[in-house]
């Protein structure tokens, strides 16, 4: 496994680095689930496990999950000089684009929070652990829960369905919930989130820091959420079609930066590509260049594969052809070709690897492991 926890990384470096079962619509399998299971495969290991707690004014805003459910999160109080500091990291978990996938969805975790666990472990860029975490151990750290299907954003309703789409009154009303708890004293905050809860840290980024007074210091961290407007291999554009039937079912263009939807079409505004340049809050990204969810649903998914010829690829990276892996590598260019323009602002970062990964600073074992490498054996503090 490419192990990189990146110390670097972990300090929040802000230069311009450049370190070269899927249901249609849905991720195979969220960070929440690999938190489990590396927990679970570890035996002696005993990490964080923090409570749910349920945002109980969300109901009257009509902040919702998909099944009318109250949305919520996990919250461990910060100590000591991490006081006044706070970490929020939006859960990720796919999109839900079609009734037929949200009727699914309202039946899961990713929909309601009748389903959501009790208890998680916090581990990665969570843990209250110095050794694993020593720069964010003690900050006050929060993980809120996806149920909306669309990044937190959208604001519609299908009654005859009984589906609410309301990821963008779940997000307002999760950060007045935190506001109200202490959050508004914050000397420096930083909002994350992984793969959807990524691609959230981009679209609400500035929204983020216009909470606070601008002596706060705001800064946004999106992992695996770089998400490419992409043609498949059979030449259409799968994740497009996709990011489409999400923007158009759940409303999702009121929730989209002016700057963008005033010159191109909402479905576009959707892809990073086309936001990271006009986000002006410092923006860090961090990426796989082979990203797998990509690979998987969005470059060679089975719809698009129409002779098998990626099954074996997909299900081994070892085993894809010289033909496939210049095509991934192809993607890997455009991946850096997007983020060009985004690179050269002094207030910006980034970290594209070149590894085969999806999410990387939840997992314990990639985020803070003990060969984890150093770029040049400096670092700055956030």
């Amino acid at each position: 496994m490419c192990q990189r926890s990146m110390k670097l990384l972990r300090m929040f470096v802000f230069v311009g680095l450049v370190i070269v079962k899927w249901v249609e619509g849905f991720e195979d399998a969220n960070v929440t689930d690999l938190d489990m299971q590396y927990v679970s495969g570890r035996g002696f290991y005993r990490p964080l496990m923090v409570g749910f707690t349920l945002i109980n004014g969300a109901a009257a805003k009509g902040a919702v999950c998909l099944d009318g459910s109250l949305p919520g999160y996990h919250f461990h109080r910060g100590y000591g000089s991490g006081s006044n500091s706070w970490l929020i990291q939006l859960e990720g978990g796919g999109w839900c684009g079609t009734i037929k996938n949200c009727l699914y969805s309202k039946k899961t975790r990713h929909g309601s929070s009748f389903f959501m666990e009790k208890q998680i472990p916090f581990i990665g860029i969570l843990s209250n652990k110095a050794e694993e975490n020593p720069d964010f151990f003690n900050w006050n750290r929060i993980k809120i829960r996806y149920c909306d299907g669309a990044s937190f954003s959208g604001d519609s309703q299908n009654a005859g369905a009984g589906l609410y789409f309301r990821g963008q009154r779940i997000w307002q009303a999760a950060m007045e919930d935190l506001m109200s708890k202490g959050m508004r004293y914050a000397k420096q905050a930083l909002l994350s989130g992984c793969s959807a809860g990524g691609l959230a840290t981009i679209i609400h980024c500035d929204e983020f820091r216009e909470l606070f007074t601008r002596t706060t210091r705001v800064k946004c961290l999106s992992d695996a959420g770089l998400f490419l407007d992409s043609v498949d291999v059979s030449g259409r554009r799968s994740l497009r079609n996709l990011f489409g039937s999400v923007v158009t079912l759940q409303g999702v263009q009121r929730s989209l930066p002016r700057s963008c939807t005033s010159r191109l079409n909402p479905i576009l505004c959707y892809f990073p590509q086309h936001l990271i340049a006009g986000v002006r809050t410092p923006l860090f990204l961090l990426n796989a260049a082979y990203d797998t969810w990509q690979i998987q649903a969005s470059l060679a998914p089975p719809s698009a594969d129409y002779h098998w010829n990626w099954y074996e690829c997909r299900k081994n990276y070892a085993r894809c052809s010289a033909p496939q892996i210049q095509y991934l590598q192809g993607f890997r260019n455009q991946m850096l070709r997007s983020t060009r323009a985004f690179s050269r602002s002094y207030k910006n970062g980034l970290f594209i690897n070149s590894c085969f990964a999806h999410c990387q600073s939840e997992r314990q074992d990639t985020w803070f492991a003990h060969d984890s490498p150093r770029i040049g054996n400096r670092v700055r503090l956030f």
